[in-house]
């Protein structure tokens, strides 16, 4: 395939929002408008010259769709276009790039650093994982810029952090830590999945490479697992590229096309849920049963500040405590009508869980307590209803939690 010279696949002049609708899309000789799905396993070629040619990288094409595919090649290309990386390379699930960005890198005997306020599946990588393979592993709390430079070892080969992290919306200084970490020759890894690529970028802020679950709002509407490392050049071919070819966690042509539609669209949802997680944030904080409210976008967030800095918006995702711990958040999510009970996010319909019981629930009552998830917070992840409608269905919940 190649793309047509009148219309070219990327332009310096394209503002974001265009960069999402046309940014790396190639044509095949239909001239199709849509992105052409390329559901196939393998290619042909035309001599075995040209395959030996084909696996030596000496002719450029694909081989295999464990490798590559145009589908997923155009995926990886508008990606990596918007977010102003080098390379991308997109995965099965968001913990396949969570997982292909540290272990493709490290080696027995490397250390690696980590914020410990993260999603669980990522906490097991760091704290589980990663030992079992002779890699050495510290938590700190991300907001103490002085516990990280405390943390580093001589051995020490990353940083990894999520921020705004699940459940609790913690912040941690993109910038500033990169900076510890550029200092002391460690490279950085941000989970930008909260705040997704229209409202954070981390690499701007100096950070080496960010990882994306695209199954959240990249997809935004329930449908496909997929993720996505993005970094240098470098980074991406000689580590990751290679892990991914040889353990195999690449992600499908299908969910790469719908991933692509799903990126046209982004902008547009991202903005309309923000607007909306305001006016819920704001109704939640004076609710009756209520005693707490934790989002990005409000004053009395505990690094407001910071959040202004580093995101043009609060984000999709609010965190709340209601009064009667576990009990009270169980009749309170049993009461919805409208809003879900889900541990997926970043849906077009407004998803709610309980991370003490669901994406947390493997950590200790302490662990969680440090982390400051108690049995009465719920996380919420708004989606593209009315915001009265949410309004109603959550005011007439928390009515539950007290009578």
């Amino acid at each position: 395939m190649a793309n047509d010279e009148q219309f070219p696949s990327n332009s310096p002049a394209w503002r974001p929002d265009t960069v999402l609708v046309h940014g790396g899309t190639t044509r095949s000789e239909w001239g199709e408008t849509s992105e052409a799905l390329h559901l196939t396993q393998g290619f042909v070629y035309k001599s075995a010259e040209q395959a030996e040619a084909r696996f030596k990288q000496e002719d450029p094409g694909f081989q295999y769709t464990r490798f590559g595919n145009p589908t997923i090649s155009m995926f990886e290309d508008r990606l990596k276009l918007f977010e102003g990386a080098e390379e991308c390379r997109a995965t099965a699930t968001g913990m396949a790039a969570v997982t292909a960005s540290m272990l493709s890198y490290m080696r027995t005997g490397d250390h690696i650093v980590a914020a410990r306020a993260m999603f669980g599946s990522c906490r097991y990588i760091v704290e589980t994982l990663c030992p079992r393979f002779g890699i050495e592993a510290t938590l700190v709390d991300g907001k103490d810029l002085d516990a990280w430079r405390a943390a580093i070892r001589p051995n020490t080969k990353m940083f990894f952090f999520e921020t705004p992290s699940n459940p609790v919306l913690e912040l941690v200084d993109i910038a500033a830590v990169c900076k510890i970490a550029r200092e002391n020759g460690i490279l950085t890894i941000v989970d930008n999945v909260f705040a997704t690529p229209m409202l954070q970028r981390p690499l701007a802020l100096g950070a080496d490479i960010v990882v994306y679950s695209a199954t959240k709002h990249i997809d935004g509407q329930g449908r496909c697992l997929g993720g996505a490392v993005l970094g240098k050049t470098e980074f991406i071919t000689k580590y990751v590229q290679e892990w991914l070819r040889q353990t195999g966690p690449s992600i499908s042509p299908f969910n790469a096309w719908v991933m692509l539609k799903g990126l046209e669209t982004l902008p547009i949802r991202v903005k309309a849920q923000c607007e909306t997680s305001v006016k819920i944030a704001d109704l939640l904080s004076g609710l009756k049963g209520v005693t707490r409210v934790l989002y990005p976008g409000r004053a009395d967030h505990p690094q407001a500040a910071l959040a202004r800095k580093q995101m043009p918006g609060g984000g999709q995702m609010i965190a709340f405590e209601v009064e009667g711990g576990k009990q009270g958040a169980f009749r309170c999510l049993n009461a919805l009508r409208l809003i879900r009970i889900s541990n997926n996010l970043g849906d077009a319909k407004s998803l709610v869980t309980h991370p003490a019981t669901t994406t947390h629930f493997k950590l200790t009552p302490e662990q969680r307590s440090e982390l400051g998830i108690s049995d009465g917070m719920i996380r919420l992840s708004i989606g593209l209803e009315a915001a009265e409608d949410l309004a109603d269905d959550l005011t007439n919940a928390v009515k539950k939690v007290t009578g």
